[in-house]
């Protein structure tokens, strides 16, 4: 099916939508109460999406925001009241019918929220092509849209254009577990259900980081779909464009903390726990961003952690047997690759089978923000122990 087909089907759908209140990607994760404090009630009907990334206080007062697919303007409208009057808004949408009523709302959104003017502006555009001039934003946010996108690397590409250096991206997108096969790429109802167009998770991470974007990780997940077999969820993901001046040129020394007993970053530096290692200005530039607070040191002199040092984590596997569900693990953490202390290697977005013992220890506090974890299983499974021996046939 030509680009050109699967755009203007997908546009005239949402067009209906606007008419016949027809519900595509079912929103979630919305608080329409709080929304109605401001938000007309036809743009709540309107309102489509898989996750809420202008809610998830990533959105900053004074900041311009894009928001890439703005549909009826419900994004761009909570953004609005989260960047304040002196902040700035931009939506974008390829359908006039949505565009025109995002445009109608933005004065009432003002009134409602008491600015003397609308900070918010909409215009016609598509995600592989943005309407905006390079670097000028601060953050780029998008909810369920760029699924819809037949280039998605062009896409990722534009995003890292427009914005400026030392900005991030927070978008919410449905992503599958294993490639799409062409009898659903070719099913133009569910393009407009947001599943015929997903990347596998590990292509939609890799896109972001071969556009230039590092530090790319998840802020949360949730199940969406299964069709024959292939489980489509939903992924929120934060990641940076990095300022294009790295700081001095002196060495720097990044100790990893854990859980990851070894991790490989996106720059391809290697990471093992408790000991320190040199790194470059522009890796240095990259543990400051926020998803590597908790998982390492980085300091002006080498920094060797003990085992018993209480800053190091470690969580091993329970001594006993274990039970394989049909649980696969899928890492989205800011890191290509990254190793448990039970020697399980993940590489991000690729799903790993795991067993019962795994589960647990991923599913623990300082594990569980790293990982999406599906179950694959179709039917109830028996569930035989396994030995966790050498040469045992656990994993």
């Amino acid at each position: 099916m030509a680009d050109e087909t699967i755009t203007q089907q997908v546009s005239e759908r949402y067009a209906r939508a606007v008419t016949t209140g027809e519900q595509m990607c079912c929103p979630t994760g919305y608080n329409f109460d709080d929304l109605r404090a401001f938000v007309p009630e036809e743009v709540l009907r309107v309102s489509y999406g898989c996750g809420t990334p202008a809610g998830l206080a990533t959105v900053q007062p004074g900041e311009t925001v894009l928001d890439i697919g703005s549909g009826g303007g419900i994004d761009c409208f909570e953004a609005a009241r989260r960047v304040g009057p002196s902040g700035r808004v931009i939506g974008i949408d390829m359908t006039d019918e949505m565009l025109a009523m995002a445009r109608r709302n933005a004065p009432i959104v003002a009134k409602n929220l008491g600015y003397a003017a609308p900070n918010i502006e909409f215009r016609k555009g598509h995600a592989e092509n943005l309407p905006v001039e390079d670097g000028t934003i601060d953050l780029i946010i998008s909810n369920c849209v760029i699924n819809l996108a037949p280039d998605k690397t062009k896409v990722f590409r534009e995003m890292f254009r427009a914005i400026r250096p030392g900005g991030r991206f927070t978008i919410s997108d449905i992503v599958a577990d294993q490639p799409v096969p062409q009898y659903l790429i070719h099913d133009t109802q569910k393009w407009g259900d947001c599943l015929s167009g997903a990347l596998p998770a590990w292509e939609y991470l890799g896109g972001l980081v071969q556009a230039g974007f590092l530090g790319v990780h998840q802020m949360k997940f949730s199940p969406w779909s299964v069709i024959d077999g292939i489980h489509f969820f939903s992924l929120t993901l934060t990641g940076y464009k990095l300022l294009d001046a790295a700081e001095p040129d002196e060495t720097r020394f990044a100790t990893l903390v854990g859980p990851f007993s070894r991790t490989v970053d996106e720059l391809g530096q290697t990471y093992r726990r408790g000991k320190p290692e040199a790194v470059s200005a522009r890796t240095a530039q990259l543990l400051k961003t926020p998803p590597f607070e908790r998982l390492v040191l980085l300091s002006g002199q080498p920094i060797s952690l003990a085992t018993t040092d209480q800053r190091l984590i470690s969580i091993l596997p329970a001594e006993a047997p274990c039970v394989w569900k049909g649980h696969y693990a899928i890492l989205a953490a800011p890191f290509a690759e990254a190793e448990d202390d039970d020697h399980h290697v993940y590489r991000r977005g690729v799903p790993l089978e795991i067993c019962s013992k795994t589960l647990d220890v991923l599913d623990s506090g300082p594990y569980g923000r790293h990982f999406t974890i599906i179950n694959r299983a179709t039917e109830a499974v028996a569930g035989d122990e396994a030995s966790c021996d050498p040469g045992g046939s656990c994993c």
